[in-house]
């Protein structure tokens, strides 16, 4: 048994083992692995918080998102509204303006309108009084026209009265 193979190397590995123990090897190895094992959990736990906080950034963000896509489609319509309110008031405007000169041009119209009447009808006084200082010239030359003239002069004393 002494002189066997196994019997040394059973021998062996006890010493081997005996030593581990005696210079504290298994509770090394524990701490080292409690250690590793803590560090691990340490890594998981900042990973976890860094996945938190990457959930909330990309909460905020789709928040941020949502509430600048509702500012631009509020500033949008804002926008609309007002460009509709400028093209009524602009409508009504254009509308006023052209009334405002188809009233003047028809005032100028009837304005040149009355001009010419009175052009016309001055033109056909000046005609009348010109006949008829020719027809009175013709007709009143001599005695006639004096009995004519005494007879109006009679008449418009009367009539003054």
């Amino acid at each position: 048994m002494l002189m066997s193979v196994e019997f040394w190397v059973a021998v062996s590995f006890v010493a081997f083992f005996a030593i581990l123990v005696y210079y504290k090897v298994p509770a090394l190895i524990g701490k080292a692995l409690d250690d590793r094992a803590a560090a691990i959990r340490k890594e998981l736990d900042e990973a976890r918080r860094l996945r938190e906080e990457a959930q909330n950034l990309l909460n905020d963000y789709q928040k941020k998102h949502r509430n600048a896509a509702q500012e631009a489609q509020s500033i949008t319509e804002e926008a609309r509204r007002e460009a509709e309110a400028y093209a009524k008031e602009t409508r009504a405007a254009l509308a006023e303006s052209l009334e405002r000169r188809t009233r003047q041009a028809e005032e100028k119209i009837a304005r040149a309108e009355a001009q010419a009447v009175d052009e016309v009808r001055a033109a056909a006084v000046d005609t009348a009084l010109a006949a008829a200082e020719r027809i009175l010239r013709e007709k009143a030359a001599g005695a006639a026209g004096s009995a004519l003239i005494d007879d109006s002069i009679r008449n418009l004393k009367g009539r003054l009265n």
